[in-house]
């Protein structure tokens, strides 16, 4: 797509999410249907791969925010692709950039990124999914779980140790397909939100890589994921948060001018209007902070996992705390899976604990500002 400005970007992701994507939200999470008709929207307005290219930080974090606004989970797959993107836009040699051009991925295909292991949580560096070289390919041993779009994407981007004596040294970053031997994948959990994701096992048992489907050089595979994952993805996951926020605080604000009790609008109680004046501040105030974190890293790239870090961080928490009260603002209406704020505050929870969980981000911010 031509590069638009940032509000001719709004408007175009607005109208597809409003049009095309909130009437079957509600549907695709009870069904746990892989959201591929929206997918297919996004796609035709130009949102992957040369639309992605063409993005930087703010802008793709706009277009993220109002797919999120109204359909949380097709905004997940939307990012995690992303990242996929960016790793080969970034770090792929030149023969990974003409088997995978970013214009095949904008066409027909989906990426996702694996690195969470059962043992090893949000801690990369302790993965155990192991690559040994033999001759041209890569013997790939191991288990990846909680990846969004396992079973469904083409392509994964994949944390690997391809020597374990050398610790965070030792990984590297494999592109690995769908159909590759030795590659298969578990049932899709049955997860609380983010239900349409597909989120799903992935095991390795002597999976074949060729070994030019390396990204980086052997031994970055920590520097692809912090560039490609936290130093992009991170604003995705932030955008998602902040979408869900607005979300929940304009279906709050709605409900408290048209729900009527004795004779009044709930909205003319001050309790009421406490809850409006804090969700529509703490939402404002994540957008504010993801849209200066984003100007920072497209400004000062070196600076862009270190302001991924706090937009996730921030905005994951907000976006709960805000859903929340426009449950109490629905009172036992908004408990009720009819109304959209049940499932927007249950899509909320999940991104507290995808990409890093909020503990592991304080952590990780402390030791950049301390300089540790």
């Amino acid at each position: 797509m031509q590069k638009l400005s940032v509000e001719e970007i709004k408007k175009l992701a607005e109208k597809i999410a409003k049009e095309k994507l909130a009437p079957h939200a509600s549907e695709i999470d009870q069904n746990r249907s892989f959201p591929w008709e929206n997918i297919c929207e996004l796609r035709k307005a130009g949102f992957f791969g040369l639309g992605i290219a063409e993005f930087d930080r703010v802008r793709f974090a706009t277009v993220v925010k109002e797919i999120a606004k109204a359909c949380p989970s097709t905004a997940l797959v939307y990012v995690s692709h992303s990242i996929v993107e960016k790793a080969i836009e970034y770090t792929g040699s030149e023969a990974i950039k003409k088997k995978w051009p970013l214009e095949i991925l904008r066409k027909r295909g989906l990426g996702a990124f694996a690195v969470h292991e059962p043992d090893c949580g949000s801690n990369a560096g302790a993965i155990t999914t192991q690559a040994k070289k033999d001759g041209d390919i890569y013997l790939v041993n191991g288990s990846k779980f909680f990846i969004t779009s396992a079973g469904e994407a083409d392509l994964y981007l994949v944390l690997v140790r391809t020597d374990p004596e050398k610790g965070p040294q030792g990984m590297s970053t494999l592109l690995i397909e769908k159909d590759t031997p030795g590659l298969s994948f578990g049932l899709p959990e049955d997860k609380m939100g983010l239900r349409s994701t597909s989120s799903r096992e992935m095991f390795f048992g002597d999976c074949r890589v060729p070994v030019d489907h390396l990204i980086g050089k052997e031994g970055e595979g920590t520097q692809v994921i912090g560039k490609a994952v936290i130093g992009w993805g991170f604003f995705g996951a932030a955008a998602i948060s902040v979408g869900i926020a607005q979300a929940a605080t304009d279906l709050s604000i709605k409900h408290a001018k048209e729900r009527i009790i004795a004779g009044q609008p709930i909205g003319a109680h001050q309790a009421v209007q406490f809850m409006i004046t804090d969700m529509t501040v703490e939402t404002e105030a994540a957008d504010a902070l993801l849209n200066n974190c984003a100007n920072k890293a497209d400004s000062f790239p070196d600076t862009a996992i270190i302001n991924g870090l706090k937009a996730k961080l921030f905005a994951s928490e907000i976006a709960v705390d805000v859903t929340n009260k426009a449950i109490q603002v629905h009172g036992g209406h908004g408990y009720c899976r009819e109304y959209v704020v049940e499932r927007l505050f249950r899509d909320a929870r999940g991104l507290l604990l995808h990409f890093k969980t909020s503990e592991w981000l304080r952590q990780d911010i402390a030791k950049a500002t301390l300089g540790l």
